[in-house]
């Protein structure tokens, strides 16, 4: 699918309140550890990677919160960004589920006060476990329990686990800084521990399904509209167009979609995600064409829900080729759209 999009932005009503919902989210981010103690009266902690906000995680984070309210406490949730193994592989990144912003909103929509999404580089790769306890932990989060998932690694070389939390945790309680700390029994579906690899390996099987039984929740991108190249008005098929800011998606190809935050209901599409082989693109780039649709959608922000995979992307001879596929495509997408109407449970 070519790219384009439509002339211009949302109402500057809903920008306007937008802004100010995502202002009031973003206040409650840090990136460091710098300053004085951001909890001085104590904090419940969760620690993860949180890459899709999958079912395990979820109950990770809903214990964490549960803790924190029975303790009067805030809760915080820490994770990272660049994740480790972004930073570790630069050169080939781990495709990812859910942004960095998708993932500061999911969290704090699951009642979490306070969320760390702390800069991974040399100096916090270099960091001890011993040194982590200590300096984000203890001095920065004054931490009374913290919750980790099943098998959690952390610090320099992976080299801390539970039971150096746990240690350090009694270690400390002399000079009136212990805590405690606990690991979640891992959550199974049909005798398999839900995981960010399987719920990528699903997606990338076109197996939606089980993704969305895994995620708790339909898998989606969400994003903010875009201009593109305006080169799909042309051909008749008026793309509303998201970037991925640099991530690597865990899919790519032609898909059946729903796109939500446009109207009050979602609206059937049929999306391409990819790099534009046939006009010779570069960047991933989410594009939706909306059935029936025709409206301002630059600057609003939409999520794109993936419901069946079409096929791979194609490099085509020619553009008359392209469109006369892309009307294959959308043929398809209305028919899979027009019968499926199951969604997986929020």
């Amino acid at each position: 699918m070519a790219s384009c999009c439509w002339p211009s932005g949302c109402a500057p009503a809903t920008c306007a309140i937008e802004a100010r919902l995502y202002s009031a989210a973003m206040s409650r981010l840090f990136r460091d550890v710098d300053g004085g103690p951001r909890c001085p009266h104590g904090s419940v902690v969760c620690i993860g990677a949180f890459d899709g906000l999958h079912v395990g995680h979820r109950a990770l984070v809903r214990h964490a919160v549960a803790r924190a309210r029975a303790l009067g406490l805030p809760a915080v949730a820490l994770s990272f960004e660049p994740l480790p193994r972004e930073f570790f592989a630069p050169g080939d990144p781990p495709p990812r589920l859910l942004s960095p912003r998708a993932k500061v909103e999911g969290l704090l929509s699951l009642g979490i006060d306070q969320v760390g999404l702390l800069r991974f580089n040399s100096a916090m790769a270099a960091l001890t476990p011993e040194a982590f306890v200590i300096e984000v932990l203890v001095r920065h989060l004054s931490v009374r329990e913290v919750w980790v998932g099943p098998d959690f690694r952390f610090g320099k070389r992976r080299g801390g686990d539970l039971a150096l939390l746990q240690s350090m945790g009694l270690a400390l309680q002399a000079e009136g800084q212990g805590f405690a700390a606990g690991a979640i029994e891992p959550v199974l579906l049909d005798g398999e521990r839900v995981s960010s690899t399987l719920i990528r390996a699903a997606l990338q099987a076109g197996d939606f399904k089980a993704a969305a039984r895994m995620l708790g929740r339909p898998y989606a991108i969400s994003g903010r509209v875009v201009p593109g190249e305006r080169l799909g008005r042309t051909l008749g098929y008026p793309t509303a167009n998201v970037r991925l800011g640099g991530k690597v998606p865990p899919l790519t190809g032609i898909h059946a979609t729903r796109v939500h935050g446009v109207a009050g209901q979602p609206l059937p599409a049929v999306s391409s995600l990819g790099t534009r082989p046939t006009v010779d693109g570069s960047e991933p780039l989410l594009e939706a064409h909306l059935f029936d649709f025709d409206g301002d959608l630059y600057g609003r922000r939409i999520e794109v829900e993936f419901v069946a995979r079409l096929r791979d992307e194609e490099k085509f001879e020619d553009l008359p080729a392209l469109v006369a596929q892309m009307h294959r495509d959308a043929i398809q997408a209305r028919a899979i759209l027009s019968q499926d109407s199951t969604r997986a449970p929020a």
